[in-house]
Formats: structure tokens, C-alpha cells, sequence
């Protein structure tokens, strides 16, 4: 096999899409060393800056002083600890809903949600955003269901395909992220939440790139609508500094999920260390308004300097910025330039965004200053 090996990651290569693991290490907020050299780092997702918070870390610490590292075994086994509960019924408080649900990782709930529900029903309609995460287009193939896909934010298209492919099925799926991960562009859960309640649709919300950064108290933009979705995803990896992911909505669906999500039945249960980690960051989150302030005003400080120097940021309004660069070789010469300058801006290239599409997405936190708004828009300008 390694000589099929070999020739895969040529081909790769040849493409200029091989992918390598780069080390970095931390050197302060928002600051990484790599290759021996001090970068600004504008391409992590702690958009809160809570990755190295001393609370955080100190309950990290305690908890595994108290219950060890591990969590020995699978939720529906022994690995249920009274910590995991108090942590779902804290989670489920902070996003307003009836019950909660932890997860390994984000994408393992996307890949575990999916087949669950449509085990409930033979006949599925899912309907998509074109632009979902990877992870929901492969919990929905795993599912063994073929997605109809909707126009990016194009409601009026969602509609036209409810009314032709949705009417026969017995359950009806509407998938959306709130913030799209690559374009930094926020979906409109208003009327998402009205549409599907027209068509008798069960609407799946992602919120891990809202949740922490938008919406009351950071609790995400579905906490902003009236007609909350009908199951919401997230993750604590991002804006809450720690690790794993939940899922938030009604008891019985919670407690569905329970018996039916095989990542869930399979896997070993979040660890006491990163449950510490995440009961912190509940604890803090709700009352970091003046950084979610800040972080708005630096993206888009970030977004008219950008425009100012002629670059395309898409529709973004959050703290993901992307400039649409185009050409995959181009995107890396850019990348290539600003880290020549001391500035971490990853390029995002095929198969992760469409062909044509490459880009710098550049994720803000509130760790960084307008000083560093401008360094990066002043590297940038040279550059072009």
C-alpha cells in the first residue's frame, strides 16, 4: 500500500494541495511560535481568549486532582460521572433550553446526529445549506440519505424545494450553520425558524462559531429568536477555550439521542479535566459583554481596512474575515508573505472551500488590539 500511498500525496503535491502538520506553540495572547519564530496569530478560533484564562486551567486542574484523567468508559456504561450531568444542566441554562447533551468533538456529533434522526422515519427529506460544515454532509451520507442542497442563504430557494421535494416525507430536516466557519457570514434563524414551522420542518442548528461570541450573554443567535430551533449544535472548543462539543433541545429528543447516537453509545465519555475546563468557561462567558464588544469593533475596523486596500471579504459580519483571493497558488504566496511578516494567516484552499474560491480566513479574537488590525492590514497593502 505504501507505493498507492506515495503516489496519492504526489498527485497532491503536483496540485499544490499537499498538506503537512506544522507545530506551533503558545507565546502569549494571541501570539504563537513556529519554526522558532514569534507569529500574531489571526487563525485560531479562541475568539475569547480563553484557551490559557487561569480559571479555566486551575479548574481543569482541580477537577482531575479530584476525579482523575479519565473518564474509564462510555456514558451508558461507567463513565457517567454526577460531574457530566451538573455540567448538561449548566450548558442547557446558559443556551435556554429544556435538556443537553456532550459530545467528544464537534464533528463526531454531526457525524452521530444525523443517522439517529433518520432512524426515526423510512422516508427523510434534509435540506441543506450549501455551505454547511463537512461534518453534516457526512453525518447526512452516513445516514445513508441523499441532502437536497439550498442556496447559500437563499430562503426563497429553501422554500421551492420544501414545497417540491418535502411534501411525501414523513420528517422533514432543515440544516444550517449560524455562522458559516469559512465565509464569517451569519444565517437569518428568524425566518429559518418561520419556514420550517410552515412546512412542519425540524430545523438543526450548528452554533459553534456563535456560541460564546453572539447573541445574549454569548449563548449563540439561536438565544436571540423567539422560536427557538428545534436542536441546536455546538462546541467548546472555540469561543469557550476547552474541548468537546453538545447538543441543546428538548428532554425527549436529549434523551432519544441517548439511546440512538452511536458516538455517543461508542465512545468514551468527555474526561474531568476538560469537563473543569468547559464548567468554567460557563461560569465566565456570560459576563464577557465587553469582550464580545470589542471583538465586533476589531473585525470590522478589519473588514473597512480590507475594503480600503480593494480586498473582497465576502459577507462576512463577524470575527471570521476571509479575503477572497481566488487562485489556490496566489492564496499561498499571500499566506507565505505574512508569515514571512510575523503574521499567522492560513490559507484555505479546495477541497475545504469551492474550486476558485481560496482565500486567507483570518479569525479575530479579543485577545488582539487595533494595533495589530493594522499591522496586518499594513503587511497586507504591501503585499498587494
Amino acid at each position: 500500500m505504501d507505493s498507492r500511498f506515495r503516489k496519492a500525496l504526489e498527485e497532491r503535491e503536483a496540485k499544490g494541495r499537499l498538506r503537512q502538520l506544522r507545530p506551533v506553540a503558545p507565546a502569549g495572547p494571541g501570539r504563537l511560535m513556529r519554526d522558532g519564530r514569534e507569529l500574531l496569530d489571526f487563525s485560531s478560533n479562541d475568539y475569547l481568549g480563553l484557551a490559557h484564562h487561569p480559571l479555566l486551567v486551575e479548574r481543569s486542574c482541580e477537577w482531575a486532582r479530584e476525579l482523575g484523567t479519565g473518564s474509564r468508559a462510555s456514558r451508558l456504561v461507567t463513565g457517567t460521572l454526577d460531574a457530566h450531568l451538573a455540567v448538561e444542566r449548566k450548558l442547557a441554562a446558559f443556551k435556554g433550553s429544556e435538556a443537553a447533551l456532550l459530545f467528544a468533538s464537534g464533528w463526531q456529533a454531526n457525524a452521530t446526529i444525523f443517522p439517529a434522526l433518520c432512524a426515526l422515519a423510512p422516508k427523510i427529506a434534509i435540506f441543506a445549506d450549501r455551505l454547511v460544515h463537512a461534518s453534516i454532509h457526512h453525518g447526512i451520507a452516513a445516514a445513508g440519505q441523499r441532502q437536497v442542497r439550498f442556496r447559500h442563504n437563499d430562503y426563497d430557494h429553501l422554500e421551492e424545494l420544501l414545497e417540491a421535494k418535502g411534501r411525501d416525507a414523513d420528517i422533514r430536516l432543515v440544516v444550517t450553520e449560524s455562522v458559516f466557519s469559512m465565509d464569517g457570514d451569519r444565517a437569518d434563524l428568524e425566518r429559518l425558524s418561520a419556514i420550517a414551522r410552515k412546512h412542519d420542518a425540524f430545523l438543526v442548528v450548528d452554533e459553534a462559531h456563535a456560541t460564546g461570541v453572539l447573541g445574549p450573554k454569548g449563548a449563540g443567535l439561536s438565544a436571540e429568536i423567539e422560536h427557538k430551533p428545534d436542536l441546536v449544535m455546538g462546541t467548546f472548543s472555540k469561543a469557550l477555550g476547552s474541548f468537546g462539543a453538545f447538543v441543546c433541545g428538548s428532554a425527549p429528543l436529549v434523551d432519544y439521542l441517548v439511546n440512538a447516537a452511536s458516538g455517543l453509545i461508542y465512545s468514551t465519555a468527555l474526561p474531568p479535566p476538560v469537563l473543569g475546563a468547559i464548567d468554567a468557561a460557563l461560569d465566565i462567558v456570560p459576563g464577557m459583554d465587553k469582550q464580545r464588544t470589542d471583538l465586533a469593533r476589531l473585525s470590522e475596523k478589519f473588514r473597512s481596512g480590507l475594503h480600503a486596500l480593494g480586498l473582497d471579504c465576502g459577507a462576512s459580519d463577524t470575527q471570521i474575515v476571509p479575503i477572497m483571493v481566488g487562485g489556490e497558488e496566489e492564496t499561498l504566496k499571500i499566506a507565505e508573505i505574512l508569515e514571512k511578516s510575523g503574521i499567522l494567516g492560513i490559507a484555505i484552499r479546495p477541497p475545504t472551500v469551492p474550486n476558485g474560491s481560496s482565500r486567507i480566513r483570518f479569525a479575530l479574537s479579543s485577545v488582539h488590539s487595533e494595533k495589530h488590525v493594522e499591522q496586518v492590514l499594513d503587511v497586507l497593502g504591501k503585499a498587494l
